[in-house]
């Protein structure tokens, strides 16, 4: 068994109490890792111990577990309490999940995004129901008087099988509580697993499937008003004037004006994004009747001057420039092929590439790019906010609460304890509810009419209004000698406004000779987290021209991946490669087993991809058929590295659900500006996946592992772009270089 220690020196990772029904409360860090030496734990910021976690045992035996991060489909609601239970060594039906409100004084850190939820508490998780059960068999001990060497615990009931006594955690809850905290207390092994390795269905799905109110949009409140913004008509612009004079007088509209999101003076941190300081606002009665004054309103704008400000980013400064002007993705893609022709800013060098491009027999050098793109999140952005002069009341999704409000706290003058936010179950993120500015909007139209105020988006509103996929662009050059060994490797890649470049990636450490370089471009178009930052462009890109380079080479291309990863294991080119050989190659050889490659199918045409990020690994094998001159995906088989499987069927969806949107953006992504203006702005014209054109048969496969979790909402998504397009190689016998990879003649349908 592994020990795992409450305390470390003076940090101390539980808390416990009485409730005062009776009972035990344990409140508990589940971000801190047992394993720290006393040094280590030192050295970190001592608000990395704020407990941040709860776990409550009522005299009745069921267990309340709070879930602190935001519910959005990844199913942590459901997950995390299944490590406490396990621990805890309780019925899993005797287990309570509740959303945890946001509460910056007890939690930290309740975030989505970065897949990182279980791999962040894990441990701290595990720690929480031990020591809940080690407590639980001392004060069953102290009662009976007995030795706790000789109380087990399990599904809720503590025995003594020499006296033949038991009891319920109910009974003994009290009384823990009024025990010493263990300083150090003995998980399980991975062997002993009840709860943990074990489908368990999500705790909100019947909710959901009922058509529970559980979203932010479903908000409702005596009184409430529903209030709509207008913005700038492009990047580039601000509003000079608006004419509301027809819209005031519309049926149901209160009141027309416009606000400032953030003060001239406020130095906005990293997730504080807003593209359009200044907009409108229309609050009425309904959303019908303010939809239709929002489109009586006259708005005249005046072009924006370049700017530098300064931001913060968790406590690091940086500078962004906004440059003026509006932009057009004609202009993106010209200035993005000069850079790439240009030297760029070196962030690794192996060997001498240079040297050895020159002696190389052979020399392969693709380009790709990919456009801009829009979230579109299913459920508007929305939020409800009640804001009166001693407290601010406020509903709704967002991914980033904790930094949100303390964004708000500085736009409203108002202390942090007078504002509460209720955390709702996100219609979908994808990085997109980090930038919360709707949150600050919704607030101060509520304060300003002094009424509760329900703020929604429309699709129109949120498409073009910013926080979009950066477009990128990554040249590749590869050197095979006349063995067709690959002896050079070269990446330069940039975007617009950032670069995706990961430069110790794979295939970094597998090649002699190797060179990463990136530039950036900057934008007044706002750009933000979307799902996989960075990885979701570089995996399409470098698998696509891995693949290309195995066909130079006279290689299958999964055995070719395989021979520059066995050096990767064997003989590493340098020190910082981000990524484990030996676990790369895994998923590789997991999916070419299950997919039966090598093996031929009559009009099945199959692309390979691997990538790593987010911690873990995966590799995907794609049989595309072509039906009317139009692919259609019959099957997509997908090995996974990501460590011990908390609850196999959400990892399966997590799993599915990133192929699925992956496949969907690869076809038809893609957001384009005309003068500032995106040409895009709902489903009519921007293109998604739709449930027919799915994948026939998506077949997920688990590497069996003892490592912790690692992160599962984000990995499947960046591999299969490429996988779609090795596919369509083999079925067109065209390769494709940009994003998205079907044409409009093939979209249409």
């Amino acid at each position: 068994m592994t020990k795992a220690k409450t305390k470390i020196g003076r940090r101390a990772f539980i808390k416990t109490s009485a409730l005062a029904g009776g009972g035990l409360l344990l409140s508990f860090n589940w971000l801190t890792s047992c394993k720290m030496t006393p040094e280590e734990a030192n050295r970190l910021p001592k608000e990395w111990f704020r407990l941040n976690g709860f776990l409550k045992i009522g005299d009745n035996g069921l267990v309340t577990i709070m879930s602190p991060n935001p519910e959005g489909g990844q199913n942590v609601k459901t997950s995390m309490p299944m490590i406490v239970a396990d621990e805890l060594g309780v019925d899993w039906q005797d287990v309570i999940v509740e959303q945890a409100p946001l509460d910056t004084n007890a939690f930290t850190f309740q975030y989505i995004g970065g897949s990182q939820a279980i791999r962040r508490g894990w441990e701290g998780l595990r720690m929480a129901g031990a020591t809940a059960r080690q407590m639980l068999r001392e004060a069953a001990a102290k009662t009976w008087q007995v030795p706790v060497e000789e109380i087990s615990a399990e599904e809720g009931v503590l025995k003594h099988k020499f006296s033949d006594r038991s009891a319920g955690y109910g009974k003994m809850a009290s009384g823990a509580a009024n025990m010493p905290v263990p300083e150090e207390v003995e998980l399980k092994g991975i062997e002993d697993f009840k709860i943990i390795g074990t489908s368990r269905k999500n705790v909100d799905g019947l909710n959901i499937v009922t058509g529970k109110p559980l979203f932010g949009i479903d908000t409702q409140r005596e009184g409430m008003l529903i209030a709509m913004i207008a913005h700038p008509l492009a990047f580039g612009l601000k509003l000079k004037s608006v004419d509301a004079t027809e819209a005031r007088n519309m049926p149901g509209i209160k009141d027309v004006f416009t606000i400032k999101v953030f003060n001239d003076d406020y130095e906005k941190t990293f997730f504080d994004t807003r593209t359009f300081n200044e907009v409108a606002v229309v609050v009425g009665n309904s959303t019908w009747e303010v939809m239709n004054a929002k489109k009586a309103l006259k708005i005249e704008c005046e072009p924006i001057s370049s700017s530098t400000e300064t931001r913060s980013r968790f406590g690091r400064q940086y500078s962004e420039h906004i440059p003026a002007g509006l932009e057009s993705t004609a202009d993106h893609r010209t200035r993005m092929e000069a850079m790439a022709n240009k030297p760029g800013e070196i962030r690794r060098k192996d060997g001498d590439p240079e040297a050895a491009f020159k002696r190389a027999a052979t020399v392969i050098e693709r380009s790709y790019t990919a456009p801009f793109l829009a979230h579109n999140c299913m459920e508007p952005m929305n939020f409800f906010a009640d804001v009166t002069d001693e407290k601010a009341e406020l509903i709704g999704p967002l991914q980033k609460p904790e930094l949100t409000e303390q964004a708000l706290s500085a736009r409203l003058g108002m202390p942090l304890g007078n504002i509460h936010i209720k955390m709702t179950r996100l219609g979908g993120g994808y990085g997109r509810r980090s930038y919360a500015h709707w949150l600050i909007e919704a607030a101060l139209i509520s304060q300003k009419v002094r009424a509760p105020v329900k703020l929604v988006y429309t699709r129109e509103d949120d498409m073009t209004d910013g926080i979009y996929r950066p477009t990128y662009h990554a040249k590749f050059r590869a050197g095979l000698d006349g063995d067709n060994k690959l002896i050079a490797f070269h990446v330069k890649a940039g975007g617009i406004p950032e670069s995706p470049l990961a430069a110790d990636r794979f295939p970094a450490g597998a090649v002699d000779h190797y060179l990463a370089e990136e530039w950036t471009l900057d934008s007044n178009l706002t750009v933000g987290s979307f799902r996989a930052p960075r990885s979701n462009f570089m995996a399409s890109a470098e698998q696509s021209f891995l693949d290309e380079v195995a066909e130079a080479a006279g290689k299958d291309p999964i055995d070719f991946r395989l021979e520059l990863l066995d050096r990767a294991r064997l003989a590493p080119v340098g020190q910082n490669n981000d990524y484990e050989a030996d676990r790369y190659a895994g998923v590789l050889k997991l999916v070419r087993d299950k997919s039966e490659w090598g093996k031929q199918q009559e009009q099945v045409h199959r692309g390979v991809s691997a990538y790593f990020c987010h911690n873990t690994y995966a590799a995907q094998v794609l049989d595309l058929v072509m039906e009317n001159d139009r692919p259609i995906v019959k099957k997509v088989t997908c090995a996974l590295d990501c460590g011990i499987v908390v609850n196999p069927d959400a990892a399966t969806n997590l799993a599915e659900g990133g192929i699925v949107d992956g496949i969907g953006n690869a076809f038809y992504g893609e957001l384009s500006f005309k003068d500032g203006v995106p040409e895009k702005n709902n489903f009519d014209t921007y293109r998604m996946i739709r449930m027919g054109e799915s994948p026939k048969e998506i077949d997920i496969h688990f590497v069996k592992s003892e490592l912790d979790p690692t992160g599962l909402g984000e990995p499947t998504f960046p591999p299969i772009f490429a996988a779609v397009a090795n596919a369509l190689y083999k079925a067109t016998g065209k390769r494709s270089y940009d994003q998205p990879f079907l044409s409009d003649k093939q979209v249409v349908g």
